[in-house]
């Protein structure tokens, strides 16, 4: 049997999930990924960070099986300082029209992430202020995170996928790739075979 061959990406802001551009966005096609890869999950085109791609589609459907509940962790530029309530609901996991979400992990950054700037940076009014979050979420509805902001009042502006695990998005500059071997998809998520 052949070695799994697996890839993470640093997806930019407006490309898609998927090889061909569509509606006016570009696909991953154009960052020099390796042939007979393919999305392990994925984020909108308004999202970035850390994508996974694989060809083994086995390894994929784990990745991305609910059950499984391996942890997904994001930075949130949000409108508003969220206060101490705002923070609790979203850690106990507010209630969306699709139902309530599973608790997670939210804390307010004390500083932006170093990241590099979006093309074309995010709208700003000078008489709102933003904050940054850190939400670690072990689920993966439809534009979840942004959902979970709005819910408790503080708009998502900017959304990266900076963690699958312990896989971290450090290091990579938005288009840039690089290889990850198996054992360290095991180690990044845990016990067991992902």
């Amino acid at each position: 049997m052949a070695k799994a061959r697996i890839v993470l990406l640093h997806k930019p802001y407006g490309a898609l999930s998927q090889f061909t551009a569509s509606g006016g966005k570009p696909g991953l096609s154009r960052f020099g990924l390796p042939s007979g890869v393919y999305p392990a999950g994925r984020l909108d085109h308004d999202s970035e960070g850390l994508l996974l791609l694989t060809d083994d589609g086995g390894l994929a459907h784990r990745l991305t099986d609910p059950r499984r509940a391996h942890p997904r962790t994001y930075w949130v530029q949000v409108e508003r300082v969220p206060d101490a309530a705002a923070l609790a609901a979203l850690a106990r996991g507010p209630l969306l029209s699709d139902g309530p979400t599973r608790p997670c992990r939210v804390r307010l950054l004390a500083e932006a992430p170093a990241l590099a700037p979006r093309d074309p940076p995010i709208r700003t009014r000078l008489s709102v202020p933003t904050a940054w979050l850190e939400l670690t979420l072990t689920e993966g509805r439809n534009r979840q995170v942004r959902r979970m902001t709005a819910a408790v009042g503080h708009p998502t502006l900017r959304l990266v996928r900076c963690a699958l695990g312990r896989l971290r998005l450090e290091g990579l500059a938005p288009g840039a790739w690089r290889w990850v071997e198996r054992a360290e998809i095991q180690a990044s998520l845990g016990a067991g075979r992902p």
